[in-house]
């Protein structure tokens, strides 16, 4: 297998995050876990070194020309996490290039022209999704010839985000601002809970700048350190999300089911590969804000069945879903077939 260069954005400081990891503040030792990777085959971290115009327009014009892709036999694969950072990978003597895709397939779907990313994203060595759902669309925009696109599940630090004791008192948590949450649904929904059950505590964490129902406590920004105290204190964590491919919510999903905490979560295609409906949480079909607040109100007055949901999400997550997991799935995504 080749050796592994993790190419993370020019602004991220992998060597801070390290040390906050080291004090207990920060999931895993580099940012989505990847040293990970460390453990299959010798692997470092870099910063992309974006390009100027000229060397945009370049690549540009080249994306243009006949060409083979990238050899996934070369001596190094150089991989970054998103589409984004993956636009500075130029192709090196004896390196492959390599990628997952996030956003792509949501702008495609929403009729934004993605043509000019695909052109240079068919020459990777391979490409890899964290939603089932996005595999036959972004084959569908690479088109015939273009690079291989496999299915990775997601994975989260379990042992920062370790098992607690059931909530002690009534507590919501919802948290997460990606650009597919829905925080209209949410406020709806979170506001007929409270007053269905008004002994419950509900916390939301988001940017979003709709003012939150009353009963409803809204804070705009939480460290890592703080949102796994959320977890903790939390009996039930609830997401709303629009429609969308890249199962926007799952990271949260993941953290607070890592946490033994039951999921209430919207339906998206792809959802199904990281919550489990009557096992690990409820799913319900975007923009139903009865449905959100029935699911969530039902799991507060059951906590035996929250408690019980909250211990399979733990062990689903153990089992499958850690950033151990994660990285041998990238590096079978990488390996060449």
């Amino acid at each position: 297998m080749a050796d592994f260069s993790v190419v993370y954005p020019a602004g991220r400081d992998v060597e801070s995050w390290s040390r906050d990891h080291v004090a207990g503040k920060v999931p895993s030792r580099w940012p989505y876990g990847l040293e990970g990777l460390g453990a299959l085959a010798p692997t470092r971290w870099e910063p992309a070194h974006e390009r100027g115009r000229a060397r945009r327009i370049a690549a540009e014009v080249a994306s243009w020309l006949p060409r083979g892709g990238d050899d996934p036999r070369a001596r190094r694969a150089r991989l970054t996490w998103d589409e984004n950072v993956a636009r500075n990978l130029t192709a090196k003597r004896g390196t492959s290039r390599h990628s997952g895709v996030i956003w792509l397939t949501d702008q495609a779907a929403r009729g934004v022209d993605v043509r000019r990313r695909t052109r240079w994203l068919r020459d990777f060595a391979s490409l890899w999704v964290l939603s089932s759902a996005q595999v036959a669309p972004l084959r569908e925009l690479l088109g015939d010839g273009g690079a291989p696109v496999r299915y990775v599940p997601f994975g989260v630090d379990h042992e920062f985000f370790a098992e607690r004791p059931a909530a002690q008192a009534p507590m919501v948590l919802s948290v997460g601002g990606d650009r597919d949450r829905d925080t209209e649904t949410l406020f709806r929904a979170l506001a007929q809970v409270a007053a269905a059950v008004p002994t419950a505590e509900i916390v939301v964490q988001t940017a979003s700048a709709l003012e939150p129902p009353e009963g409803v406590t809204k804070i705009s920004h939480v460290s890592h350190a703080e949102l796994r105290e959320l977890y903790a204190r939390a009996s039930v964590v609830t997401i709303a999300t629009r429609p969308n491919l890249h199962v926007s919510g799952m990271t949260v999903s993941l953290e607070a089911m890592s946490t033994a905490r039951p999921v209430v979560i919207t339906g998206t295609p792809g959802m199904g590969d990281y919550v489990v409906d009557g096992e690990t949480g409820i799913v319900v079909e975007p923009g139903d804000a009865g449905a959100l607040s029935a699911a969530t109100a039902a799991l507060l007055r059951d906590p035996a069945r929250a408690d019980a949901y909250g211990r399979a999400g733990r062990l689903q997550v153990v089992a499958a879903r850690t950033t151990r997991h994660l990285c041998r799935n990238i590096a079978d995504a990488i390996r060449p077939t």
